[in-house]
């Protein structure tokens, strides 16, 4: 089971090593989002230091759901997600493998960058660690909670927008938490339990999004 879930991270991998603009643009979106900002409410560091949490936040939001409409299109479109049904595996674990190359493509890059921004922005060390951290965790949240939006809209005319409105909403929790984690340290108090929340969501994420991505895939292939 291990090599079979390993063969389909690997293939997912290569397959976006082959079309790397997907990857870069991503990063590219989360980048330009976050350094428009200084232009729109002025260089004023204090007022930069002040939305810098929310602002990442957004910008790594919307730039997660930015990719999700291909998180199955490609499969859906040539025949191979059908072929995925014939594997002697749980269909949610599949799913989950789908979901983690997703997060290593779309998701960790965003956490690798966020030091380099939050400076930009005015955060000092500590903040910028609770930032990571919270990303971290938030960032696997957006891509499970996207791969159920992107399975219920298989083959749907005008996706990413009905993926918009379905997942908006669920989006605000660790939205809230994150950002409240950075917005904790930086007026001295503890991010503990903005970060253990957050945990806790993602835990929940991880035990119930696969399943329910599973269960719209077939709903999608029937």
């Amino acid at each position: 089971m291990t090599a079979s879930l390993f063969a389909l991270l690997q293939r997912d991998l290569v397959l976006t090593l082959r079309r790397p603009q997907d990857a870069l643009t991503v990063a590219g979106f989360f980048v330009v989002v976050v350094a428009l900002f200084p232009l729109g409410i002025g260089p004023d560091p204090e007022v930069l230091r002040t939305v810098a949490a929310g602002v990442l936040w957004v910008a790594a939001l919307l730039a997660v759901m930015l990719s999700l409409e291909r998180l199955f299109a490609d499969d859906y479109r040539d025949g191979s997600l059908e072929q995925l049904l014939l594997v002697p595996l749980p269909l949610a674990l599949l799913v989950l493998t789908r979901t983690f190359g997703h997060w290593l493509v779309a998701g960790l890059p965003l956490v690798l960058l966020s030091p380099l921004l939050g400076l930009q922005l005015g955060l000092e060390a500590r903040e910028i660690g609770v930032l990571m951290l919270a990303l971290l965790l938030g960032t696997p949240i957006l891509s499970l909670i996207g791969a159920v939006g992107a399975a219920l809209t298989l083959g749907v005319r005008g996706g990413g927008v009905l993926i918009a409105l379905l997942i908006l909403p669920l989006y605000v929790p660790p939205l809230i938490l994150g950002s409240g984690a950075v917005d904790a340290v930086m007026h001295g108090s503890s991010a503990q339990a903005h970060l253990s929340l957050l945990g806790a969501l993602l835990i929940f994420a991880l035990v119930t999004t696969p399943w329910a991505t599973a269960a719209a895939v077939r709903i999608m292939l029937d």
